[in-house]
């Protein structure tokens, strides 16, 4: 549309035309060229013509004044045809035609070609144009005769080597325009004449017919009386009849001499006045009414006559004429011409203003210089709709509509003229005569703010103001101004007029910031393209119409077949010029509602960086404006936006542009679907859907980005199974020793309870397997009520090469959908997971990275989140200033991350996996195990055979078995609680490391197993009561594999493990309990009196046999109870099995439900002092715990004396048991027996050994023997006798010990003794050395006496211990 210009009616309209094949960049740059040319000087205009038809040309040759001129691309369109004499200024007065030749183009057929164009540009019977003329430019360098003479009149040819082309071409122009004044001389001539007059005031809008149905004139006598007769001067020309044509009809456009001119004409009009001469004004004016008809009015005729002045830029004489045609144009059917008289005098100012370039901003008086012209067109308003029509209401209203809107804008113009020129002055004059392609871009708004661009930013409010300062012209009135001219009264507009009115009206209020008004007029001018765009295409025939079926049955039926069905026109040519014109005001009025139409962008298929993105920068962006979209407060109405987003789809349907449908309701998913119902929701995303669908089947290659926000939530990447699970060992430890090796596959224990950088490793890496596949489980959200169906999902990779297809997802509505993905790596190194590759159902793949969720990473992302939610609701916003975008660019951090230079570049991790060189694969072929299952007694052990394959194609070369059982995670934890004993702790230990439920020979088991081939491994099982289940672990590896680089040689190696569950049964038949160790006594060896039973006495002489021994002070006797829990008889048998002595071993049966005490003598134990003071040991490396327990060093050295010896006691003595009658058997543990001091005492081998005998002697002092009692028990002295109690003291110590003896008889008061019984010398003894000391006593009374003996050692801490001790019992009868 062109622009609206407030001096339109002082331009001479010129009509560019290409003419021929000329190029459209060639036809521009020439057009440019004319188009510079945009004034001419009345001293440059020269003509021949002396008589009236020079009228119009300047008075002298030094005459001041221009022309100004107007090159407009079309033509008025045909419905203002009757607005030619009204308003000749909208018109094209002359054509000028541009071409471009060749040597061997024709002149004639350039010739042709432009009459042709410019008959086919006007319609049949316009008067114009007045004048017409081609200029054909060179395209090469050659010599052409330039003077063409008379034989193609009309035809310049501009050479391509002449110098001051554009010179020549502005002579060309003046020569042009000095025609179109001659013309207008001669169109004046006709309307002067009477029944030109007649003409000019016979309907509201007249115009003038052909000249070949034009009555001759009045003054031809040669034919007056062939003439009918004019209608008197009180009536109106007879319009209907004979003399008007039945269709109007102009002027040839090939006359130049002027409409029904005759030779001999006198004018009926007086000559111009002088000007300013009052009295030459008022005798013309009476004799022009005593010439012309009084019942027509010639105000008419004087306003036509100023607006040709007012062109031919002689302004004092336009001037005139206007005031003659205001004082007679006050009838009702004049309003119109008084009003136009109106705005032709208010533009006379501002063209003088501009010639004489006073560029001053103020006259001198109260008035502003601007005030006469604002008041004229206020009055040209307000007459304007006030006018009303006599005849042909439908046209006239129209072109009433069109006048009135056209001083409504021309008012505004002034208005924003001024306001934005900073006042009167030069630049407000070039504004109003010449704007230019932008005239709402004036230099002084500088900042290059464009109304419709949301990349540029848009004036201030104070830069607004600041010109209202400076002129005192408000945005306001200017608003006001121009709103007058929206209303009803548009409707009755041609519909390019209204598009190009609305237009106007927006782009203004779009320049004073008005953006919302801009956008609501823009609207409007949507729905008239649009009306535009549909009424102008050109649908094919109905017997064209394309038939729709959705069966099979009608492929081979003809277009030309009507059928029953729904028919579609087709559309015969699909022009797509112009589309993205109204789908940019579509989007801009979206915009300012809150709608960025283009948050999903429309790309080419093939967009470069799409699939991998170099940087990361834009998914923070994105994720900042997530985070953002999720904190901010919603914009506008969602019922108006769900409106304008209906209205733009329903625009880009109509065009058609479908990938723009796609965009548009994608782009109103993504942002408004928190406020959308569940129906708007479905209807946009099938509307897209169906769009994208149309437009790949249409050829379109275009595409939408994807348009959801983020999908991935997740991403995982799934452990192998633990079959295929490789663990990283050392290479180092294939070097230990074989005791370790166990270590090798179990892992090196960590001597710490509690190590904090142990649980750090290997958080971030998973460790894959080249060459085999694994699974990664990718969580999607879709917060839609429908169905999200996505195209491809695939994984984004980098490092290694991975393989993996992409493949169709449908996410449910409002759910978290988990997918998984499916790929191997197919080398070793690392491979690190970016994220995932999306495309979205008929759009382009995009990447969607997902760092890993570091410490960093995440207070990074609460930094950010902080510093959104801090400025989000501080600072208030106002209007338009609330958009999204216009805050989040207004954010203190975007401001302050986009000055920094140069930020910190942070390190984003991904997931990383570590692929591992490819590995061997070993499984379970059988067991000797049915169902995995074991049942077992209690210490019984058997035997499993597990048969190994190797399924891989590589060698194994390491194979290690470690075992697991149920009772080893409750004996680690009451390990780690640390709340046990030491005593427990050491026995819990011993249960785990030296009684395991599972054991092998690592020595004599294979540990090579090439591809494809079989072994077989034995594994031992304990029966361990509590024992319910185990596993068996193999844990295999190839470790001596070919190097590529043979200097590099591996630190680590990989093993896999291989696990076979195993159900234990352990039946607990035999317990043993109530463990004690007893000294030797001579009844111990003597059979009881009540056996009588030969099977009682055989058992007893045996068990007499077995605790016989030889001196029983060096022996012990070990007893222990063992009772038969299970329904079937054990045998169970106890071993001794000590150094120097020969074993032995007692074996009895066990009834069901019975308890047997199995008694075994055992030679006392002697350990030295260093082996017994040494503390209780660790079975494990485990890290050293402090004791809890507060023991004194005497109850400590017990403690270990006590946990000592009992360990000795368990070396020597073993139990068994045996199936009765069958081949099961096992070992009888005695972990679970206590030993106390007592047992201590008897066990241990005394310090200083005491003996105590009883003697006599006869009258010769011979020795003679005391009896005893049968059991060898008790002796037996007579009463009233002196005999000798002999004590024997012996040092059984590795060292010296002086020694002490003291005695004690019970009842000593019926004792009589000789000497000392307390603190008796032996002095020092050495090691083995003996002492005896002999007391001489008498019993005095018959009894039983109990005789005791202490020997205490001097100089031991503390003073006096008893080192040794003895007793006697003596009967007296």
């Amino acid at each position: 549309m062109e622009s609206f210009a407030y001096g339109s009616l002082a331009q001479i309209r010129i009509l560019l035309l290409p003419v021929g094949n000329i190029r459209r960049s060639a036809f521009d740059s020439y057009a440019q060229d004319i188009r510079s040319i945009d004034t001419v000087g009345l001293a440059d205009l020269t003509t021949d013509v002396k008589d009236e038809r020079s009228r119009f040309m300047p008075n002298h040759q030094l005459a001041s004044g221009s022309l100004h001129l107007k090159y407009p691309s079309h033509p008025p369109p045909d419905s203002h045809t009757p607005l030619s004499l009204f308003r000749t200024a909208d018109f094209p007065l002359a054509v000028l035609g541009i071409a471009s030749s060749v040597p061997n183009d024709s002149l004639a057929t350039i010739l042709s070609q432009f009459q042709t164009a410019v008959h086919d540009v006007f319609p049949q019977g316009s008067m114009f144009p007045l004048t017409s003329n081609c200029f054909v430019f060179e395209e090469n360098e050659s010599t052409t005769n330039i003077n063409l003479g008379d034989h193609f009149p009309g035809l310049v040819v501009i050479p391509s080597v002449m110098g001051h082309k554009k010179t020549y071409i502005g002579t060309l122009v003046a020569d042009l325009c000095s025609k179109v004044l001659i013309e207008l001389a001669t169109v004046m001539q006709t309307l002067e004449s009477p029944l030109g007059n007649e003409y000019l005031n016979a309907t509201m809008f007249p115009h003038l017919p052909p000249s070949s149905e034009m009555p001759r004139s009045l003054d031809d006598d040669a034919r007056r009386d062939s003439l009918p007769l004019l209608p008197s001067h009180s009536s109106q020309p007879d319009l209907n009849g004979q003399q008007r044509a039945k269709t109007p009809l102009g002027m040839k456009r090939t006359s130049t001499l002027g409409p029904g001119l005759m030779p001999n004409r006198h004018s009926s009009l007086p000559p111009t006045p002088a000007i300013g001469s009052k009295t030459s004004t008022t005798a013309s004016t009476k004799k022009r009414l005593t010439t012309i008809g009084a019942a027509s009015s010639h105000g008419r005729l004087f306003k036509v006559l100023a607006d040709y002045f007012l062109l031919a830029g002689r302004l004092e004489e336009a001037s005139i004429w206007y005031n003659e045609s205001i004082v007679l144009c006050k009838t009702a059917q004049d309003v119109a011409w008084h009003a136009a008289a109106l705005e032709g005098l208010a533009t006379i100012p501002i063209v003088e203003a501009w010639s004489s370039s006073h560029g001053i901003n103020g006259v001198a008086g109260d008035r502003d210089p601007w005030a006469d012209p604002s008041d004229k067109l206020t009055q040209a308003m307000a007459l304007y709709m006030k006018a009303t029509p006599t005849s042909e209401p439908e046209v006239t209203l129209s072109l009433l509509a069109y006048l009135y809107c056209s001083s409504v804008l021309r008012h505004s113009t002034l208005l924003y003229s001024l306001w934005s020129s900073k006042g009167w002055g030069p630049l407000a004059f070039a504004a109003m005569l010449q704007p230019g392609p932008s005239p709402f871009l004036p230099p002084t708004l500088s900042n290059g703010a464009s109304p419709t661009e949301r990349s540029s930013a848009r004036n201030s409010y104070a830069a607004y103001e600041r010109l209202t300062t400076i002129t005192g012209v408000t945005r306001a009135q200017i608003s006001a101004s121009i709103s007058q001219a929206h209303g009803p009264w548009l409707n009755h507009l041609d519909i390019r007029e209204r598009v190009r009115m609305l237009e106007y009206i927006a782009a203004m209020f779009g320049a004073l910031g008005h953006i919302r008004k801009e956008a609501y007029t823009l609207r409007e001018v949507l729905g008239c393209l649009m009306d535009m765009v549909v009424c102008g295409r050109e649908e094919s025939s109905t017997g064209s119409a394309r038939v729709l079926s959705a069966g099979l049955g009608n492929r081979n039926n003809s277009l030309n077949v009507a059928t029953a069905q729904g028919t579609v026109g087709i559309r015969e040519n699909e022009r797509s010029e112009g589309n993205e014109s109204i789908l940019y005001i579509v989007k801009h009025v979206c915009k300012v509602h809150g709608i960025d139409l283009e948050a999903v962008k429309l790309l080419e298929p093939r967009h470069p960086g799409r699939d991998s993105r170099a940087s990361e920068d834009c998914e923070d962006e994105d994720t900042d404006e997530d985070l953002a979209r999720s904190l901010q407060e919603p914009f506008g109405w969602p019922e108006l936006q769900m409106d304008i987003i209906r209205e733009a789809i329903a625009v880009a349907e109509a065009l058609p542009d479908y990938p723009a449908v796609a965009q548009f309701s994608f782009s109103a998913l993504k942002l408004l679907h928190p406020v959308m119902t569940a129906r708007d929701q479905h209807q946009l995303y099938t509307t897209g859907t169906r769009a994208l669908a149309t437009a790949m089947r249409r050829g379109d290659r275009r595409a939408v980005d994807y348009w959801s926000s983020q999908p991935v939530v997740s991403l995982e990447v799934l452990p192998l199974p633990l079959v295929r699970l490789p663990v990283e060992k050392p290479i180092s430890i294939l070097s230990r020793a074989a005791a370790g090796a166990t270590s090798i596959i179990s892992g090196v224990r960590d001597p710490f309870l509690y190590n904090p950088r142990k649980m750090l490793q290997g958080q971030t890496r998973t460790i894959l397997v080249q060459n085999e596949a694994f699974d990664l489980v990718v969580t999607l959200r879709n917060p839609y009520v429908f169905d999200l169906e996505l195209q491809n999902l695939q994984l984004s990779t980098s490092g290694v090469t991975f393989v993996s297809k992409g493949f169709p997802v449908v996410v449910p509505a409002n759910s978290f959908h988990p997918v998984t993905i499916n790929g191997k790596a197919t080398e070793a190194g690392t491979l690190v997971v970016r994220g995932c590759i999306v495309q979205a159902q008929g759009g382009i793949s995009r990447e969607f990275v997902l760092p890993l969720s570091t410490e960093e990473e995440e207070e990074r992302k609460s930094r950010r989140r902080s510093a959104i939610e801090c400025e989000t609701g501080r600072s208030k916003h106002s209007g338009l200033a609330s958009r999204p975008w216009e805050k989040s660019s207004k954010r203190g951090s975007t401001q302050v991350t986009a000055t920094n230079a140069a930020p910190a570049k942070r390190v984003i991790k991904y997931l990383e996996c570590v692929v591992v060189p490819e590995q061997p694969l070993l499984r379970i072929r059988r067991t000797s195990l049915t169902h995995g299952a074991v049942m077992l007694y209690n210490g019984e052990m058997s035997a499993i055979r597990i048969t190994l394959e190797n399924v891989s194609s590589l060698p194994i070369d390491l194979v290690r078995l470690t075992f697991d059982d149920s009772t080893i995670g409750p004996g680690q934890q009451a390990l780690a609680e640390g709340e046990m004993s030491v005593f427990d702790t050491y026995e819990t230990e011993y249960d785990l490391v030296h009684r395991p439920v599972f054991t092998w020979d690592a020595e004599h088991e294979p540990q090579e197993i090439g591809p494809g081939q079989k072994k077989v491994v034995a594994v031992n099982c304990f029966g361990k009561v509590g024992c319910t289940n185990g596993a068996i672990h193999v844990s295999y590896a190839y470790v001596d594999r070919a190097q590529d680089n043979p200097k590099e040689l591996a630190d680590v190696f990989q093993t896999r493990q291989l696990s076979y569950p195993v159900l234990v049964t352990v039946y607990h038949m035999l317990e043993c309990h109530a463990m004690d160790i007893l000294s030797y006594s001579g009844a111990t060896t003597t059979l009881s009196p009540g056996v009588k039973d030969d099977e009682e006495l055989t058992d007893a002489r045996i068990r007499k046999s077995i605790l016989h021994v030889g001196d029983i002070a060096d022996w012990c006797i070990f007893s222990i109870e063992v009772r038969n829990t299970y329904g079937l008889p054990f045998e169970v048998t106890f071993e001794r099995h000590q150094e120097g002595v020969e074993a032995a071993s007692i074996t009895t049966l066990v009834p069901p439900g019975s308890t047997s005490r199995i008694v075994l003598p055992l030679k006392k134990l002697s350990l030295s002092e260093e082996h017994v003071s040494r503390p209780i040991p660790m079975l494990s490396d485990r890290q050293y715990v402090v004791s809890s327990s507060k023991l004194s060093p005497e109850e400590e050295r017990s403690q270990r004396e006590l946990f000592w010896y009992r360990e000795e006691l368990f070396k020597s003595v073993r139990g068994k048991w045996r199936e009765n009658g069958g081949t099961r058997a096992g070992d009888l543990s005695l972990r679970q027996q206590r030993m106390t001091l007592p047992m201590l005492e008897a066990l241990r081998v005394e310090t200083a050994r005491v003996r105590m005998t009883l003697v006599q002697h006869d009258d010769n002092g011979n020795e003679k023997p005391i009896p005893l009692d049968p059991a060898g028990v008790k002796y037996m002295p007579p009463p009233h006798e002196f005999v000798y109690l002999r004590t024997t003291v012996t040092n059984l110590s590795p060292s010296e010990l002086v020694l002490m003896l003291n005695l004690e008889l019970d009842p000593e008061a019926h004792v009589v003794t000789q000497g000392e019984l307390v603190d008796i010398p032996i002095g020092r003894l050495a090691r083995g050395e003996s002492y005896e000391v002999e007391t001489p006593l008498a019993f005095i009374a018959c009894g039983r006496f109990d005789f005791g003996a202490e020997v205490s050692a001097i100089g031991r801490q503390p003073d006096f211990t008893i080192v040794g001790h003895g007793r006697m019992r003596i009967s007296v009868a």
